[in-house]
């Protein structure tokens, strides 16, 4: 069964891309990553979706890595590239995304946050950074994205102590574009993708292209950078000490 769903049956133009793990408050694994790159070059393709709409079925939006996943054995690199791929699709359609975001966006749940266009928080919603606190890197290009929305020195905060930071004050850092209640978040987030899919398709591509351009090419440096540190880190002592106690929960 698919772990993330693409529904299109929402207002015109508009798709929503869905992950659907809530047993497992959508955790990542490689199978979901698979199905949502599946699923965000299905919306590629097609020129009746002009806006589409990231969230997380259940709970959260999503808790990051699933820890009770074993690591699988092998060369590390070509599965790291395949999640960063998600940041890379997700910035290289040419619809606008919204991250439409309640629960958790906890490590790899953030960065699929940070990938969007815009960004709209629940007031329930909880982010964080907490791979150094696990022996881990950050994968999805955080190290340059997360520096440009709240500063470097919030950043360095944020990813150093991996405190967690709830929607009102993701907004005031601006990590986020708007909070929500938790009960309006798919209204207003539907609203606003209608609206995005009512402008000119082409100039709201466009704008969406030249507003990346500057950041783009600084983003591939980090991206490898990043590989480059996570498979530094991903077989430490401190990492299966982490992977073990998060198990044992």
């Amino acid at each position: 069964m698919p772990t993330v769903q693409l529904d299109t049956s929402g207002p015109d133009g508009v798709a929503v891309v869905r992950l659907d793990r809530p047993e497992r408050l959508n955790a990542v694994t490689a199978e979901l990553v698979d199905d949502l790159l599946a699923a965000l070059d299905d919306v590629a393709a097609r020129t009746d979706v002009r806006a589409v709409v990231l969230t997380g079925a259940g709970r959260a939006f999503c808790a990051g890595h699933d820890l009770k996943e074993p690591t699988p054995d092998g060369d590390s690199r070509p599965r790291l590239e395949r999640l960063q791929d998600v940041t890379r699709r997700l910035r290289g359609l040419p619809q606008p995304v919204i991250a439409a975001v309640h629960g958790y966006a906890i490590g790899a749940g953030a960065e699929f946050a940070l990938g969007c266009d815009l960004v709209v928080a629940a007031d329930d919603a909880v982010f964080a950074f907490p791979e150094a606190g696990l022996g881990l890197s950050v994968t999805g290009a955080a190290s340059r994205l997360l520096p440009l929305l709240v500063g470097p020195l919030k950043a360095k905060e944020l990813m150093l102590l991996g405190e967690r930071v709830d929607g009102a004050a993701a907004a005031e850092l601006g990590l986020v574009n708007r909070v929500v209640p938790r009960d309006e978040l798919d209204a207003h987030v539907t609203g606003l993708a209608a609206e995005l899919a009512g402008k000119p398709a082409r100039s709201v591509t466009l704008a969406k292209r030249v507003l990346d351009h500057g950041i783009d090419a600084a983003v591939e440096t980090v991206l490898e950078l990043e590989i480059t540190h996570a498979l530094l880190t991903e077989h430490t002592p401190e990492v299966q000490q982490s992977a073990e106690e998060f198990r044992s929960r």
